[in-house]
């Protein structure tokens, strides 16, 4: 078996089915479109879509995500499977990390100084006010940037894929001679 399939496998199980999804409480309003068969399709444009949706609310919100990311892949026809997997680039293992660089980030892009003390601060419910603009722009920002990132990655590596594909089926044709 193939490390692909392998892969394959073992992502299958911890993805939502369409009929889990169908019957979630909170995608019942558009449940009937959860079963369009475009949206579960391996097409290259619905794929980069579901990539960047994935990618999109995976830093935006802390919970939750693989959800809205289905309910947004049916508005902007996204490759559902492929948001559900993005989503868990911030889980709950490494979400602390993500807003641990969102900070500085956010700090620079507002133009304020990291405070090294904030972090180490034992009161941080009463920093979190201090730190809160910060964080939210800087996982805004990973929102933006990786979804724009990833939705161009795939469309290239999709590329090259074909490329190589023409190449290795041209490869194996014999040429016509020109004499």
């Amino acid at each position: 078996m193939s490390a692909f399939k392998t892969m394959r496998s073992s992502l299958q199980r911890f993805l939502p089915t369409r009929q889990s999804l169908v019957q979630h409480a909170w995608l019942r309003p558009v449940a009937d479109h959860l079963l369009n068969p475009q949206l579960w399709r391996l097409q290259n444009e619905s794929v980069a879509r579901g990539v960047a949706i994935g990618t999109f609310w995976a830093f935006v919100i802390p919970l939750g995500q693989t959800l809205v990311a289905a309910a947004h892949c049916i508005w902007w026809r996204g490759n559902i499977p492929a948001a559900a997997v993005m989503t868990m680039l911030t889980n709950p293992l490494t979400f602390g990390f993500w807003l641990w660089l969102a900070y500085p980030l956010g700090s620079w892009a507002l133009g304020l100084p990291v405070d090294a003390q904030t972090w180490s601060d034992t009161d941080w419910l009463h920093r979190l006010q201090d730190i809160g603009g910060p964080v939210l722009l800087g996982m805004g920002i990973f929102g933006v940037a990786g979804s724009t990132l990833s939705y161009v990655i795939v469309k290239m590596g999709w590329r090259l894929r074909m490329i190589f594909r023409r190449h290795q089926s041209n490869k194996g044709t014999p040429k016509p001679d020109h004499e």
